[in-house]
């Protein structure tokens, strides 16, 4: 119904502006690596899986309009720190510029074949998440996990989209998630192009709905995975999961293992992007705080592992993952 990110024999990479939505579907065409990098750091392409699928063909690009290929990878690799895809993507794709003396057919190729497999994960993922979806269910969900994010249907957002198709979902809960309300303006989006029935709340408000009994089940996704099970996600995720394991509802993680990072021992080791404080202090281009109040502005927080009923990836689904779990997903 809609494409997130493509590729252009012009060339270019092609991205569905992400910060024009709900409002307008908009294409933002990248004819070169600064201005997708550009993308990147404003959010216009975002999300961890999607991020690193467009590092992959942002070396492509750097190949194809003759860029200085390394220093082009350097930057796409930091255009954003906290999502591990991005750099998995640009790292998979430069090695194959470098094995295959830099043929662009060579370097394109790899590019695709990672897309197709991200997208391959998605539909798997939804299969399997489908499994810990009871008929009837009440879902609640943060920040945008769909195909927005993601390559094929989504990870979060996929389950949810499986459940909705085969007639398990009652109603889908999701969290509008501050500052920039990636939840109202994208995932009630993708929910409005599928017809799922939703509805919006403010990120104050999820408790109360949880504590009322009125959510079955909360599937979130992931930016990073640690060795040790914990995860990194956007910023709000961590309070959920507190409030999730307090009441005794099943908080569930879905990611591929492309966001597992085994070179991270633990959540503490994990790098948290601080944005701009302006995110905060300014809404709908309105400033709501002094000009004297200084914001913090986390993009993420990150779950510990214990608070975390199961992680669902292309693989299959682990229960309670821990440390052991999480090296046998990182090397199959």
């Amino acid at each position: 119904m809609y494409r997130a990110l493509y590729w252009s024999d012009e060339p270019a990479v092609v991205l569905l502006d992400q910060t024009r939505l709900p409002g307008e579907t908009v294409e933002l065409t990248c004819p070169d690596v600064p201005s997708l990098v550009e993308a990147m750091q404003r959010l216009a392409v975002r999300g961890a899986p999607l991020l690193g699928i467009a590092g992959g063909y942002g070396v492509a690009l750097a190949v194809a309009t003759g860029a200085d290929v390394e220093s082009a990878a350097y930057d796409l690799a930091h255009a954003r720190p906290t999502a591990v895809n991005l750099t998995g993507g640009v790292v998979r794709v430069f090695a194959a510029y470098v094995d295959s003396g830099g043929d662009p057919a060579a370097v394109l190729a790899a590019a695709h074949a990672l897309a197709a497999e991200e997208e391959a994960a998605g539909a798997a993922m939804s299969e399997h998440g489908l499994t810990l979806v009871e008929p009837g269910a009440r879902i609640l969900t943060h920040c945008n996990t769909g195909a927005l994010a993601v390559g094929g249907p989504g990870s979060a957002f996929g389950v949810v989209l499986a459940a909705h198709q085969a007639g398990r979902l009652a109603h889908l809960w999701v969290d509008e998630t501050r500052p920039l309300l990636q939840g109202a303006r994208l995932t009630a989006w993708e929910a409005v192009q599928h017809g799922i029935p939703h509805s919006v709340l403010v990120d104050s408000a999820a408790a109360s709905l949880m504590a009322a009994g009125e959510v079955d089940l909360v599937l979130v996704g992931a930016d990073r995975i640690a060795a040790d099970g914990a995860v990194a996600n956007k910023i709000g995720t961590y309070s959920l999961a507190v409030i999730a394991t307090y009441l005794g509802i099943p908080f569930v993680v879905v990611a591929p293992t492309s966001t597992i990072d085994p070179n991270t021992a633990h959540g503490a080791a994990m790098t948290v992007e601080q944005r701009d404080a302006e995110e905060v202090a300014t809404f709908a281009g309105q400033r709501v705080t002094p000009p004297e109040s200084p914001a913090w502005n986390p993009a993420f927080d990150v779950t510990p592992a214990g608070l975390i009923t199961a992680l669902v990836t292309e693989r299959g689904v682990l229960q309670q993952p821990d440390r052991a779990g999480i090296a046998g997903l990182a090397t199959r």
